[in-house]
């Protein structure tokens, strides 16, 4: 009989308690049924026509072998200048500055570069379920803070308690998926309190930095003396220019994290697709192209909870992301997992349930839905939520 898993080989799996993805799931599930997909974190609109002209241009004229290892040098240096121009902070573009496969590939290699066997890493959950992987895979122990509905914020306090003499990393991720927490200044003054003349490293997910509401502004890890020389800033084109599939990201650090960073990463991807880092070096010479991302999708925000106004689930609008958390406790005690796949078979509205991103499984009745959609698609889906 032939024997169709690790462990009937003798060979654990080095990820025992890992699956197919929820997003996966979702989305397979909205495909089989035709419902509207609003579970994966992905725009339901193209990207500018004018970067796939950059695109043609560069794959046009002969821009096709391998790019540096670090990434091309003008995208490089036009990622230095944006953040430059964004939040007055310098970074080398030859020995500060890396561009990745996605932001996934950065999160792993950051992880990779300070986390030994044994070390613990700070969590804070309801996390990017790419995390826990990343840190176990290294010999890293997960150790977990749980943030809580309504508002998500941090308990600043727990996380102080969690800190040991093995804490090696946190992990923290500004706007936040799945809840849509902006991080503030007062959150960057209290994790540099827990830091200071500690050997903690942090790796910041800030892949939705342009995504903010409600004249918010974005607290980057780096804009804090103390926490930018010690932190792993990674971003993404994919969520600012509507082109996940297109799997570009980039880390920003401090040259000693970059040299021990870069070796992970060569042995990953080596290097990312080629014409199209020259085609977002070009792109992002306006900056228009990302700073009028807040108004655009608080719009679809707005649209969005207008239609849920009238219905009987009940919501705090996300303060940043493009993500959108609603609480049905009012329509039904079903587990979230559960009402999740009903409501995607029954109604056509796919969504995400929280608990998921928690590691036990919390659960607190919170859908979550991704509102980068057309507008036509979002008051349908609404509609159809609020006919519960």
């Amino acid at each position: 009989m032939l024997r169709n898993t690790l462990a009937a080989l003798g060979l654990p799996s080095k990820l025992p308690n890992v699956g197919t993805t929820i997003f996966t799931v979702m989305s397979k599930l909205a495909a089989e049924t035709g419902a509207i997909n609003l579970s994966q974190g992905f725009p339901g609109f193209d990207c500018s026509p004018d970067l796939v002209s950059l695109v043609e241009r560069y794959l046009r004229n002969g821009f096709n072998q391998y790019a540096p290892m670090t990434g091309v040098p003008a995208l490089r240096e036009a990622l230095a200048q944006k953040t430059f121009e964004l939040y007055n902070v310098a970074y080398n573009p030859d020995t500060e500055v890396t561009v990745t496969s996605g932001a996934t590939e950065a999160i792993f290699a950051a992880v990779t570069s300070v986390v030994r066997p044994g070390d613990e890493v700070i969590v804070l959950e309801p996390a990017y379920d790419s995390y826990v992987p990343a840190i176990e895979l290294n010999g890293g122990i997960p150790v977990y803070v749980t943030l809580t509905p309504p508002d998500y914020a941090i308990d600043w306090q727990s996380v102080a308690d969690k800190i040991t003499d093995k804490t090696r990393l946190i992990l923290v991720n500004t706007p936040h998926n799945p809840t849509g927490y902006v991080w503030t200044r007062n959150d960057l003054n209290q994790l540099a309190d827990l830091v200071r003349d500690r050997d903690i490293w942090i790796v910041s997910d800030e892949v939705y930095e342009h995504i903010l509401f409600d004249g918010r502004a974005h607290y980057s890890l780096m804009t804090h003396p103390e926490l930018q020389e010690r932190t792993f800033v990674v971003g993404s084109f994919g969520k600012t220019f509507h082109i996940t599939g297109w799997k570009i990201g980039y880390c920003l650090a401090p040259t000693a994290l970059t040299t021990e960073f870069r070796k992970i990463h060569q042995y990953l991807t080596f290097s990312t697709v080629t014409p199209i880092q020259y085609a977002l070096a070009d792109y992002l010479s306006e900056p228009d192209h990302y700073r009028q991302l807040p108004d655009f999708y608080q719009r679809k925000r707005d649209l969005f909870l207008a239609g849920l106004q009238n219905s009987r689930f009940t919501f705090t609008p996300a303060q940043g992301s493009f993500f959108q958390t609603v609480s049905y406790a009012a329509v039904s005690d079903e587990p979230d997992y559960d009402l999740a796949i009903r409501l995607t078979r029954e109604i056509g509205v796919a969504s995400i349930p929280v608990s998921v991103f928690y590691h036990r499984k919390n659960d607190y009745k919170i859908l979550r839905f991704c509102f980068a959609k057309d507008d036509a698609i979002l008051e349908e889906a609404a509609a159809r939520l609020s006919r519960l």
